[in-house]
């Protein structure tokens, strides 16, 4: 770490070094970061199996991937195998990841990052209020060809695609916000609030709304909002699990409604 101190003070300039970083570099924040970047960038060019087959293909273990590529061939529901592994891959890097820095490096428990159960029903009113404010807005954009084109992820006129098949893949789709929760909501906010303090939401915010690009626009901007009312949240309560519940209600009401159309 004194290295590391070396090298941004040369790189940024000595006056501008003692003047904003007081010579000390805070390690967690740094990791913070790190981990958080790597994450994204992970599930950004492995969230499914055919980019994850041309990773391990670009490496050189071209046995593994034309293994995996015979056995994908025998599976009836390719749509349901590759929606879940995206699910899984997405839970990884927003889930196990942070756990793994928490537990064994920091040495900390989940509750200290939004994980907790006993602050869990502060500020429930304003979650309620906050679903009964977007289900309509919902309603409104549901109606719109991009909207309809884009959910429900797991496409029932697909061939050997089931609502058997649509439950299970539910099942996974709730894991992934339950991921997605912790990362940015947990794990971001409350290992940068003691440094940045109610400046962490803003923080999370900018990776959050850009997960979204590639989305329809309403939901990207909407993204925004809901990044500074779910961060504020889990602040206010130290709990990520009312606005996983409220996360998901908004995603499975966008899959039902795009159903009633279609």
């Amino acid at each position: 770490m004194k290295i590391l101190n070396q090298i941004f003070q040369k790189v940024i300039g000595d006056s501008f070094y003692k003047h904003h970083a007081n010579q000390n570099i805070d390690k967690k924040i740094i990791l913070t970061f790190f981990i958080s970047i790597f994450s994204l960038v992970a599930i950004f060019y492995l969230n499914s199996i055919q980019k994850t087959l041309d990773f391990i293909h670009s490496l050189g273990f071209e046995n593994i991937t034309n293994c995996v590529i015979q056995k994908t061939k025998n599976t009836t529901d390719f749509q349901l195998l590759d929606l879940s592994y995206w699910a899984l891959c997405s839970f990884f890097f927003y889930f196990i990841a942070p756990f793994v820095v928490i537990r064994f490096i920091w040495k900390e428990p989940l509750s200290a990052y939004g994980f907790s159960l006993n602050e869990a029903t502060k500020g429930m009113k304003y979650y309620v209020l906050f679903l009964l404010f977007m289900l309509p807005l919902v309603w409104m954009v549901s109606y719109t060809n991009q909207f309809q084109n884009s959910y429900p992820f797991y496409k029932l006129q697909y061939p050997n695609a089931s609502l058997n098949h649509f439950i299970i893949w539910q099942c996974f789709y709730f894991l992934q916000f339950l991921g997605l929760e912790f990362f940015f909501r947990g794990f971001m906010i409350h290992a940068l609030k003691i440094r940045f303090g109610f400046y962490a939401i803003f923080i999370m915010m900018i990776p959050y709304c850009m997960i979204h690009f590639g989305k329809p626009w309403p939901e990207t901007i909407g993204a925004i909002f809901a990044g500074i009312i779910l961060g504020s949240m889990s602040l206010k309560s130290n709990s990520i699990w009312f606005g996983v519940l409220l996360h998901y209600s908004v995603a499975i009401s966008m899959d039902i409604f795009s159903l009633m159309h279609q």
